[in-house]
């Protein structure tokens, strides 16, 4: 089959990350794979090393910072342009399925209408605000030529109130967890992290819901009763959004925490960053539909603390594989994470129930 895949970013957090996975897949399969990105990066260029095609075109993606007058005139003029240059790709390379990597890319919906093309959509989200978007793209997603995956129950359940949810199928992310075995390398060196330091850690896109200033709250928290803690946060913002990334060093300074933690770029060699930590850290305040670096970082046996929401309650167990924290309340999280702090084996053995629990229910072979 001849396959069109469009995606949102050519960037490397977990959407991008099971994009790759579904191509590479389709690639040994023998499929013909055409990847669409709107810009170049390190996702295109790990597609392009597996020997699939990518062409680069605007594809409009749906961004907050596009919700005002001016930013939605931009965006119906910019998926107009995308919509015919897709148009004519369809035409000269008569696709059989056209993929489309999470509700940020729409176009795709239409091109598939308008060629006949079959339509898949891969659901990485839950929009709750604004609302207007969220009742938009469900009309699209329920339309009859769509055939829509969803990340997660709880991304299934949220979009139900607009779509029908036998469109939609549940397909958990996978975790090739066989590529985590390795503990030998990390990255505490280049960071000037001792050896015998605590680690506590988190990995994320930086963005206003995904709980980096919730994190400092709570490593100040922490910072009072252990001094001696690290923490690092590694991830980068969007372009047009490094305001965030200056607003969490305000934090810092504010709550005294120069010494006690480090910011991040984001990095490729992710095993060097999860084996630099001891405890892995995922605070999103919103609904996070299924974080792939949860699953990541319980394929490398780290205990995982997140917020209690979204598909992250389907992949930990409370108190085994992992400890679900409430939202906005630093102080009980804080009380929450002490005995993993003070108790080397008690972390031992949620991080192993946590490798366990990936192998047996979110492997890339499930």
């Amino acid at each position: 089959m001849r396959i069109l895949f469009l995606h949102s970013s050519s960037d490397l957090y977990g959407a991008s990350k099971i994009l790759l996975a579904v191509a590479e897949l389709c690639k040994k399969r023998e499929h013909e794979v055409t990847v669409v990105l709107t810009d170049v990066g390190i996702l295109s260029n790990k597609l392009i090393e597996m020997g699939a095609e990518v062409i680069f075109i605007d594809l409009a993606i749906l961004r907050r910072q596009y919700f005002s007058v001016s930013g939605l005139f931009n965006r119906i003029a910019t998926i107009y342009k995308a919509y015919h240059a897709l148009l004519k790709l369809c035409a000269a390379r008569k696709f059989d399925i056209i993929y489309s990597n999470t509700t940020a890319v729409i176009v795709g919906h239409f091109v598939a209408i308008k060629s006949k093309t079959k339509h898949i959509w891969h659901i990485h989200e839950i929009i709750e605000k604004p609302i207007f978007l969220f009742r938009f793209l469900g009309t699209l997603i329920n339309h009859p030529n769509n055939r829509n995956i969803t990340v997660s129950k709880s991304v299934q359940q949220y979009w139900s109130k607009y779509v029908d949810p036998n469109k939609m199928q549940v397909l958990y992310n996978g975790v090739a967890y066989w590529e985590f075995n390795d503990r030998s390398t990390n990255f505490r060196d280049t960071l000037q992290i001792p050896a015998d330091a605590l680690v506590i850690g988190m990995v994320g896109r930086v963005h206003f819901w995904k709980g980096q200033d919730y994190f400092l709250r709570i490593a100040a928290a922490l910072h009072k009763q252990f001094p001696n803690l690290i923490f690092v946060m590694v991830g980068d913002p969007f372009s047009g959004y490094e305001y965030l990334y200056q607003n969490l060093e305000a934090i810092i300074t504010s709550e005294g925490l120069e010494n006690a933690v480090k910011l991040v770029p984001f990095q490729t060699n992710v095993l060097n960053v999860y084996n630099s930590f001891d405890l892995f850290v995922l605070p999103s305040q919103l609904p996070d539909p299924a974080p792939l670096v949860v699953s990541e970082a319980m394929a490398c046996g780290l205990p995982v603390i997140a917020t209690k929401q979204g598909g992250t309650v389907e992949i930990i167990e409370d108190g085994i594989s992992g400890i679900l924290i409430p939202l906005n309340n630093a102080t009980k999280a804080a009380k929450q994470i002490i005995p993993l702090i003070i108790d080397e084996q008690a972390r031992r053995k949620m991080g192993a129930a946590a490798r366990l629990r990936v192998e047996q229910h979110f492997s890339r072979e499930i």
